[in-house]
């Protein structure tokens, strides 16, 4: 088996992500412009070294329970490579933790694209020279969307921090022409006019915790009312931004967890009382409202605002973005 040669350092960018936006449970993503950076370096001294600024420094493992470490070590196992003898990563990171705007994704796909940047003619599938320092390193995104989605368990997040923009998965059902073992996705643009405020509250939740609460069956009326507002919430976000309010309704999950974020769900309440198209971000507990340019300056939390921080993001066209060093 081919190792990963030492000597080699890669740069790794990855956005932050919502999920669901309303109807779209476990499917729809939508990149933001937060970001984690990371550097991670091969050597041929034995040992790891992990290094953890920003958010979530302090309660994060340096070792090799490192979620970034764990899911390079996985990637490279499904790659057929040998991992490096040594490895240092470097870690500054801006996705809040454990608050729906998908922290672990972002993790799980710098993970992924690392690994098989670092792998670069070692195997077959990567490309093979190793680009001079600041160049961008080729990456097979279709398999990083896959590999993170796989190893995450649903492909929503992984799929917008990979590709940016907004994204549409789902897994072949191997039937007909739909078959295949990858999780597939697809990139759409958003509308010009189409903005993102996220309220973003000083508690967390784990998105165990909040699937955890999920009932396992809903009623036919709840999934085909799911399902009408999922489509139109796709025309919203790309074509008629009027729409956006009634195209976030949701009938699969939010209310299944209200008991578990009432003030998100407060929040919700308030914002779409207000005409604004407010979902909870991901499993919680940030709050994102997809709005529109002349109107993102009016999306205010009122009278809960001391409660939760605001922010206006961007949504990146690029995803994950990998460079030699």
């Amino acid at each position: 088996m081919n190792r990963v040669p030492a000597g080699r350092s890669v740069s790794v960018r990855v956005p932050a992500s919502s999920a669901n936006l309303g109807p779209g449970f476990d499917s729809v993503g939508l990149a933001l412009g937060l970001w984690d950076d990371y550097v991670v370096t091969t050597s041929d001294s034995a040992g790891l070294v992990i290094e953890v600024t920003g958010e979530g420094a302090d309660d994060v493992p340096t070792d090799e329970r490192h979620l970034v470490h764990v899911t390079m070590q996985h990637t490279w196992r499904a790659l057929g490579v040998a991992a490096p003898a040594g490895l240092r990563l470097e870690a500054v990171n801006g996705v809040p933790h454990s608050r729906g705007l998908g922290s672990s994704a972002t993790a799980i796909v710098a993970g992924v694209v690392a690994a098989q940047a670092l792998s670069c003619g070692v195997h077959e599938s990567v490309y093979a020279a190793w680009p001079a320092p600041g160049d961008p390193v080729p990456v097979d995104l279709g398999l990083s969307t896959h590999l993170a989605s796989e190893f995450e368990g649903h492909p929503d997040n992984a799929s917008a921090s990979v590709l940016g923009g907004l994204t549409v998965s789902w897994m072949p059902d191997g039937t007909g022409l739909d078959r295949g073992e990858r999780t597939v996705t697809a990139r759409i643009d958003l509308h010009p006019d189409v903005e993102v405020v996220v309220f973003v509250p000083d508690t967390r939740l784990a998105t165990r915790t909040a699937r955890a609460v999920l009932p396992e069956t809903v009623p036919l009326v709840a999934a085909a009312a799911g399902a009408g507002r999922a489509a139109l919430l796709v025309h919203a976000m790309t074509a008629d931004p009027s729409h956006l309010h009634a195209a976030t309704r949701d009938w699969l999950h939010q209310e299944a967890r209200r008991a578990s974020y009432p003030a998100t769900m407060e929040l919700v309440d308030l914002l779409r009382a207000q005409g604004r198209a407010a979902v909870v971000s991901g499993a919680g507990p940030s709050v994102l409202v997809l709005t529109t340019r002349d109107a993102a300056a009016d999306v205010q939390a009122g009278h809960l605002a001391s409660h939760w921080e605001r922010l206006t993001p961007s949504v990146p066209t690029q995803g994950v973005q990998v460079h030699a060093r």
